[in-house]
């Protein structure tokens, strides 16, 4: 007897789990590159609705997820082959985790007979792969067989949208990819995050302290804008009448313009004499690390609230009361909190006289938390004003200029985001650099996948145009070059992403520091290719301009389609650091 085999009909396999598990909790869009033990995989992609968007190296397929991640606030997915595909990823990685994006990373694996450390020969073969990802993720998971797939991607998701985020890896073998399965296509997966609410003890505490504050201060950091408590910490702030400084990642977490407002020159010691002053320092969504206290100048005096959803961070770098929680919904609390004690300046309750006088070394006369602000704000361009640095702080203004209220901007690491850190008013957009790990070649990658989530989540205007939103990318060459061939990515997708390469003929920053610390640089300058050529080569519009005239490329370029580039060739200086000198007075302290 004959058996007939319907072969119009696609037999589903583990590849199809993975892809019907991750449609069923809500990915709309993957990024990756293929690779051979993950063809079953990619195979499965075409029986999905998954959109798929293909780089040109892992590293920058990562970004892009981190970026779209980033912009939409949704879960970023990655598709990665085996070994050198997979560890080619990690860098990208490790600035997700570094700044708790949540992202699913499913990789391929050799076959089951080769894992266990046996050096069976096989392509791709490492010996622990897994263990190569633990570094740069909050999970690893190997599935075994193919009904284990659906369970093991459900809880990976759930792992990351836990807080604190951040990307989770799940690898499945060749094998289990490819194993015909005949259970029902997934069509139900639920995965909720862990809820951490603060510990009200804890929280009645910090109210006890604040109750008492004269000088109350907040250093919002990126666990508020990754929690969206920008309401809560704006609430928190009036009620407590409290100036607001935020950190690189927490850019935009306050209103530029508020009063109470130092913006983000945490990188000035004129701030940071605030922190220092305060004698309750509200610290949220932040380590206090290298870049949020000054380089570890910061030295608060009074008393310390620390809240962060990573345990890890809590004191890790000052002694504080240290309140685990998601920042939204413990600002939540304490605004809550506040408002039952007593301690609320917003509402015309009684509550104690702030008073900054100590700050100016005044004898006399009550210095208001507004007039405070005003006052260090004024110090802080004093400072600049007497700088030569006349050329970067227009040429910073006039990108802001030309750049709609409400963009989503990526910087890359280099000496225009160090700016950008301290003086870029988010507005009604995002601000998104790569301060967390601090590797190069973020900027352009993650502004692609950014670009790719705001089509898919927010590509709607009032009137219900479909016109897609544009998203700008800073990147200087040396950290271009690192990306240099997404930009047939942004081609092939046509993704309107407008990429503005500020040359300097090397890597900026690095020049600075070293004729900083040894009066010369070495191993710094790097031949300038022509990046015009370079992006028209690949089928990209691109222009190069002198720097007085950033504003009006971007401009136009902002008025284009698909993917352009904007060519600056121009040295930038930073602005002169004001912590060296804070620390040879602690080194000579201490002598």
């Amino acid at each position: 007897m004959t058996t007939v085999t319907d072969t119009s009909v696609a037999r589903r396999n583990g590849g199809d789990l993975v892809v019907e598990t991750l449609e069923a909790l809500g990915a709309k869009t993957v990024f990756g590159i293929p690779g051979q033990h993950a063809l079953g995989l990619f195979d499965a992609l075409s029986r999905s609705d998954l959109h798929f968007v293909s780089s040109r190296v892992e590293n920058n397929a990562a970004f892009a997820a981190d970026g779209y991640s980033r912009a939409t606030g949704e879960v970023g997915v990655l598709f990665l082959s085996t070994g050198p595909g997979a560890l080619t990823s990690l860098a990208g990685l490790q600035e997700a985790y570094a700044t708790s994006v949540p992202m699913v990373v499913v990789a391929s694996q050799i076959p089951l007979s080769g894992l266990g450390a046996r050096r069976k020969g096989m392509l791709h073969q490492l010996d622990d792969q897994k263990a190569s990802a633990a570094n740069v993720t909050k999970s690893q998971r190997t599935v075994h067989h193919a009904s284990g797939i659906p369970s093991a991607i459900q809880d990976a998701w759930a792992d990351a949208i836990t807080v604190p985020q951040g990307p989770v890896w799940i690898e499945v073998p060749q094998d289990v990819l490819l194993a015909e399965v005949f259970v029902p296509p997934v069509d139900d997966a639920l995965a909720e995050a862990y809820e951490h609410p603060p510990r009200l003890e804890l929280v009645d505490e910090a109210v006890r302290w604040l109750s008492e504050a004269k000088r109350p201060a907040i250093v919002a950091g990126g666990g508020v804008r990754r929690a969206g408590g920008k309401d809560a910490l704006l609430a928190v702030a009036e009620k407590l009448d409290a100036p607001v400084i935020c950190t690189p990642g927490g850019n935009g977490a306050f209103p530029w313009e508020h009063p109470l407002s130092l913006q983000a020159w945490i990188e000035d010691r004129y701030t940071t004499e605030v922190l220092e002053e305060a004698d309750v320092l509200i610290v949220v969504g932040s380590s206090l690390g290298e870049v949020s206290s000054n380089y570890f100048t910061l030295a608060p005096r009074g008393r310390l609230i620390q809240i962060d959803a990573e345990p890890r961070v809590l004191e890790s770098n000052v002694p504080a009361l240290g309140i685990r929680a998601d920042a939204k919904v413990a600002l939540e609390y304490l605004s809550d909190a506040l408002t039952n004690a007593g301690q609320d300046a917003t509402s015309g309750e009684s509550v104690i006289t702030r008073d900054w006088a100590s700050l100016f070394g005044a004898e006399t006369g009550n210095v208001t938390p507004a007039e405070a602000v005003k006052r260090v704000l004024a110090k802080v361009t004093a400072r600049f004003d007497a700088q030569d640095l006349a050329k970067e702080r227009q040429f910073m203004a006039d990108i802001r200029a030309a750049v709609p209220d409400n963009m989503h901007t990526f910087w890359d690491m280099t000496i225009a985001a160090y700016w950008a850190w301290n003086c870029w008013d988010a507005r009604s957009g995002e601000f998104h650099s790569a301060q967390g790990a601090g590797g190069l070649g973020f900027g352009f990658p993650s502004a692609i996948g950014g670009a790719m989530g705001l089509a898919v989540y927010e590509n709607r205007d009032a009137d219900g145009d479909d016109t897609p939103q544009r998203v700008l990318a800073v990147a200087g060459d040396g950290s271009s070059m690192y990306s240099i061939s997404e930009l047939a990515t942004a081609k092939q997708h046509n993704v309107p992403v407008t990429w503005l390469i500020v040359d300097d003929g090397g890597y900026g920053i690095l020049r600075e520091y070293m004729e900083g610390a040894f009066g010369k640089a070495t191993a710094t300058e790097l031949a300038r290719p022509d990046f015009v050529a370079l992006a028209e080569s690949f089928g990209v519009l691109a222009q190069k301009v002198a720097p007085e005239n950033v504003g009006q490329a971007l401009t136009e370029a902002f008025a284009g389609e698909g993917p352009n580039v904007v060519v600056v060739e121009t040295l930038l200086k930073m602005f002169a650091p004001t912590h060296l000198d804070e620390l040879a007075e602690m080194e000579s302290g201490n002598a």
